[in-house]
C-alpha cells in the first residue's frame, strides 16, 4: 500500500503563451497580449512537394486566420470596452490562466486510469460524493485554482466542492469564488469533455468582525441573485470559457496561437424551444410520474410543440449544459444530486442571462437561500418555454434515491 505522503501528480508546464504577467490592472495585461504565432514557416516542412499548386491558398489561408487571431478580441479586452472593474479583470485573468492550465493537465497522458491508481492513498478527505470522490486530477485542478486565485490578491475566500470548509485568503479581498473545479472528471479515461465552475460574488464586509471560519462560511452562503459573475469552461474539442458579468451570456475560445480567450460567441440566446432533453433516462422507472408524462409526451411529438424530441445525454454536465444553452431544450437530474452553491447557482445565472431558466421543479434556482455548502437539490435549465411545459407537469422532482451514482 503506498504512502499517503506520496506527492498529487503535478500539471504539465505551459508554454511561454500561457504565461501570466505579474501585473495588477487591466492595463497592464492588455499591453502584454501576446503576438498570433505564423503556421507558414512551420507548414512549409510538411507540405508534400505536389501540392505546391495550392500554395497560394494555403498562404491565404493562413494569413487570414493569422488577421483574425490578431484582430478577435479578447477576454481582458471585452471586460475593458464594457467599463468592468479594474479588480474583477485582475480576478478574471487569474481564473483564465488556471484554467488554461487545467486544460493542459486534462489533455496530459499522466492522468489515465493508471495515473489514479498509482496516485492512490494520498489521504484527501472526500466531500460526501460518490460520485466525484476526489480524484487526483480533481484535487490537481482544485491546487491550480485555489494557487492562481491566492495570487491575484483579489479572493477573500474560496470555497470549492473538493473541499469541506471554504479557505479564507486575505482580509482585504473584494471578492468570493465558488467553483467546481473538474466536474465529469470520472470521464478523462474516455476522453469524454469535463469542464470547471465559477461563481463570483462581493464580499460581505458587514461579516469582516466575525471569526474567520464563521465569515468565510457565510460569504460562501449567498444566495444566486448575489452573483457579480459566473462562467463554465468546458475542455473539449475546444476549451471554451462562457462567462456572464450580468449583462448577457458571451463564450471566449482559446486561441492556441495566441495563448488567449477570443470571443466567438457574443451575446448567446437559448432559443425559446429545442427539441432535445437531457437526461439519464435509464432511470425512468424511478421517476415521478409527472417526469414519466413530460418525457413521454415530448418524444412522442404530443406537446406543446407537435414535434418530436431527441435524448442527448453526455453525462458531463458542462458538456451537456454547453449543448443545451446553444441549440436549445432542456437538461436536468430529477433527483437531489447536484450542488446549489458549485453548479446550480453558476449555471442558472448564465441560463438566465441568455434568455433561458433555472429551477429545482418547483422554484427559480437563483431565489433559494443556500443553507449548507455541499447542499444537493434537483435541477432542470433550459429553454424558457421548454421549462415552463415541464414545471406544468407539476410533480417531476425525485424522491426516491436508490443510491446509484449519476
Amino acid at each position: 500500500m503506498q504512502s499517503s505522503s506520496q506527492p498529487l501528480l503535478t500539471a504539465p508546464p505551459l508554454s511561454n503563451r500561457y504565461s501570466f504577467p505579474a501585473t495588477a490592472n487591466l492595463s497592464s495585461f492588455l499591453r502584454r497580449r501576446p503576438k498570433p504565432l505564423s503556421s507558414s514557416s512551420s507548414s512549409s516542412s510538411l507540405t508534400p512537394t505536389r501540392s505546391t499548386m495550392s500554395s497560394a491558398t494555403n498562404t491565404s489561408s493562413s494569413s487570414s486566420t493569422t488577421a483574425a487571431a490578431a484582430t478577435a478580441q479578447t477576454l481582458l479586452e471585452f471586460m475593458s470596452s464594457n467599463g468592468s472593474r479594474d479588480d474583477l479583470a485582475v480576478l478574471v485573468a487569474h481564473l483564465q490562466y488556471a484554467c488554461k492550465r487545467i486544460a493542459c493537465a486534462v489533455a496530459s497522458p499522466f492522468f489515465g486510469s493508471s495515473a489514479v491508481r498509482n496516485a492512490a492513498g494520498t489521504g484527501r478527505p472526500s466531500s460526501g460524493s460518490g460520485r466525484d470522490d476526489p480524484k487526483p486530477l480533481d484535487l490537481v485542478s482544485n491546487d491550480i485554482i485555489l494557487s492562481s486565485l491566492r495570487s491575484s490578491g483579489k479572493v477573500a475566500v474560496l470555497a470549492s466542492e473538493e473541499d469541506e470548509v471554504p479557505v479564507w485568503m486575505t482580509d482585504h479581498g473584494p471578492f468570493v469564488v465558488v467553483t467546481d473545479p473538474l466536474d465529469g472528471s470520472r470521464n478523462i479515461d474516455a476522453s469524454i469533455p469535463t469542464g470547471t465552475i465559477f461563481g463570483i460574488y462581493n464580499r460581505l464586509a458587514e461579516l469582516d468582525h466575525l471569526p474567520v471560519e464563521e465569515k468565510a462560511q457565510l460569504n460562501s452562503l449567498q444566495s444566486g441573485t448575489s452573483l457579480v459573475a459566473a462562467a463554465y469552461v468546458l475542455y473539449s474539442s475546444a476549451t471554451i470559457m462562457c462567462i456572464s458579468f450580468g449583462s448577457g451570456t458571451h463564450a471566449f475560445t482559446l486561441d492556441h496561437s495566441t495563448g488567449e480567450f477570443v470571443l466567438t460567441h457574443p451575446c448567446i440566446q437559448i432559443p425559446p424551444r429545442g427539441q432535445i432533453y437531457s437526461v439519464n433516462d435509464a432511470r425512468y422507472f424511478d421517476w415521478p410520474d409527472g417526469l414519466r408524462r413530460y418525457i413521454d409526451t415530448v418524444r412522442q411529438g404530443k406537446g406543446q410543440l407537435p414535434k418530436k424530441y431527441s435524448a442527448r445525454y453526455i453525462c458531463s454536465l458542462v458538456a451537456d449544459f454547453h449543448r443545451t444553452l446553444i441549440y436549445g431544450g432542456v437538461v436536468m437530474n430529477p433527483r437531489d444530486h447536484l450542488r446549489l452553491v458549485y453548479e446550480a447557482n453558476p449555471l442558472s445565472y448564465l441560463v438566465e442571462h441568455a434568455g433561458g431558466r433555472g429551477s429545482d421543479g418547483k422554484t427559480r434556482i437563483l431565489s433559494i437561500q443556500p443553507v449548507k455548502l455541499h447542499q444537493r437539490l434537483p435541477l432542470f435549465m433550459g429553454s424558457l418555454e421548454d421549462m415552463h411545459e415541464l414545471e406544468s407537469y407539476d410533480n417531476i422532482q425525485q424522491k426516491v434515491n436508490p443510491g446509484y451514482e449519476v
